[in-house]
This record gives C-alpha cells, structure tokens and sequence, in this order.
C-alpha cells in the first residue's frame, strides 16, 4: 500500500482515484478546485482525506497523480503558490494524466528533476467509461525507473500501461490517438448519414459491416447512438477541440500535414456554434443532412 495523493476529481478523476482506493488498497489523500467535489469524494467512497490545497495533499505522499484541465491548469498545481512540487518528498513520482502539451510536460520534467522528484506525463484514453470501468489505456513519457514504480499503482484503473519515450512522449501519443478519432468518427458520421439517405436499415449495414475491414471501436460503441442522434455521454466536443488544438500546435513545430484534423477541427467549432459543446464527440453527425425522420 503506497501512500497517495490526487489532484483533480473531475469526470475522469473521480473514478480513477476511487480505484485506487477500492482496487488498489492505497491510502488517498484528495484535493479539487472545487472542495465541494472532494467532500462528495470522500463522503462516497467512505475513506480518504480532503485537503485545501495541492501542497496539502502532496506532503507525506510516495505518488501525487492529477488530472486536471489543461497546461495552465497543470501549471498551477504543481508550481504554482501551494503547488504540490514544493511539498512533495525527494523521490517521490508524480503522474500526470491530464491531456496536455509536449512542451510543458518536458517543462515539469525538468522542474522536478531540479527538487529530487519525478515527473511522468501519463495521458489517457477511454473516456468516463473507462475510467469508471477501470480499463483505461495509459500513455506514458518519463524516466524508466519512475515509470517502473509507478506501473503497478496505475494498473488500479488500467488495462493497459505504456512507456512510450522520454518526458512528452506520453502527450504525443495521446496527440496520436486523438488525430486517428477524429477522422474515425467523421468517416462514421458521412457513412451513417449516407446510410440513411439510401434509405437502408442502418443497423442492418452496421451489424454487417462491423464484421470486416470497417470495424472500429467508435463503429462498435456509438454508431447506434449517432442513427439516435443522441450526444449525452462520454467524451464533451469541448475538449475534443482543445486537445485537437494541441495536436496542430505540435504538428507546426514538427513539420507534419494534419489536413483532415484541420477540416474535422472546424467541423466540430460548427458543433459548438449548434450549441453541442457538451454532447459527445460522436456528434459530428449533427452537422450533416440526412433524410432521418427528425433530423
């Protein structure tokens, strides 16, 4: 049992530190912006400690994960005032699992190599479901020996943990992960929309075609939804845009063509414009005409 601390019991966050209660047998200790959310933590999961700030929840702690909004948010828990690297023991690992840049992970890699710390950035897929499942795909960049303590804790809401390179490369796999989504789900919503204007039975195509070449996971798990047109679960258009947003950044500076991310990145600003900023990725079927009665 390792002595934990988490930081940002969001969406995500809630559940994967639940797990490292229930499944993993740690001792947490728990801090989110809104100290509400950390009361109803602690409260639900009948266990665990609230703290008023980062630092507060850091001291004392063999890990201190965070998962939290973006890199200035990252920032602001870890090195800014009551920032949980001021606090944290030398030695000690702290695992990021927020969707961030490159740069800043390599940013806090080096901050923390300087106070006897270890910075892994660990970004995830899966979305609420995984995390609440516990069967999360864990991305990781850092040092190897860190990465080697800090498997097994992760494992407590993983099915799969990875190192990938040195600082950053966790946030450029994720970056990876989210360009090869985005043109999935357009080329999923274009097909179920063609369906539909054919006037076939779409889920009979779906059941068929599921089968072969065109299967995916976002075929398997939200084409039904999407012939629904129902959006209200999983991962928001809103942060699907922000981390699209880090992938262009990143492929400016390494030279690479996004052009479908690009068009996909505006499809979805149309989405937001609809009012979908909170429905569910899937949603970029919203935007195209279909013959579906109610569309």
């Amino acid at each position: 049992m390792a002595k934990v601390a988490w930081i940002g019991l969001g969406v995500m966050g809630y559940p994967m530190a639940g797990h490292l209660l229930t499944k993993g047998g740690h001792e947490l200790r728990v801090y989110n912006r809104n100290g509400a959310r950390s009361e109803a933590w602690v409260a639900a999961y009948g266990a665990g400690t609230r703290h008023a700030t980062p630092a507060a929840a850091a001291e004392g702690a063999d890990f201190v994960f965070s998962c939290v909004g973006n890199d200035d948010d990252l920032r602001a828990v870890t090195t800014g005032p009551d920032g949980a690297f001021g606090a944290m023991r030398p030695g000690s690992i702290f695992v990021d699992h927020t969707t961030a840049s490159a740069d800043v992970a390599r940013e806090l890699h080096e901050a923390a190599q300087k106070q006897g710390i270890s910075f892994i950035d660990a970004p995830v897929s899966g979305g609420q479901a995984g995390a609440e499942n516990g069967q999360l795909t864990v991305m990781c960049g850092g040092d190897a020996t860190a990465f080697r303590a800090a498997d097994p804790v992760i494992r407590a809401f993983a099915k799969a943990v990875r190192l990938m390179g040195p600082a950053g490369s966790g946030q450029l796999a994720k970056m990876v992960n989210q360009i090869a989504i985005a043109g999935l789900l357009q080329g999923l919503s274009e097909a179920i929309a063609f369906a539909e204007n054919a006037g076939l039975d779409v889920g009979s195509v779906i059941d068929t075609i599921s089968k072969g070449a065109a299967q995916s996971w976002q075929m398997e798990n939200r084409s039904k939804t999407m012939h629904e047109r129902r959006f209200d679960f999983g991962f928001a258009v809103d942060w699907m845009r922000k981390d699209l947003g880090i992938c262009l950044a990143e492929a400016k500076r390494n030279g690479s063509t996004l052009a479908v991310t690009e068009l996909v990145d505006r499809y979805y600003a149309e989405v937001q414009d609809k009012g979908g900023g909170r429905w569910d990725t899937s949603s970029l079927i919203a935007r195209l005409p279909s013959t579906r009665p109610g569309t």
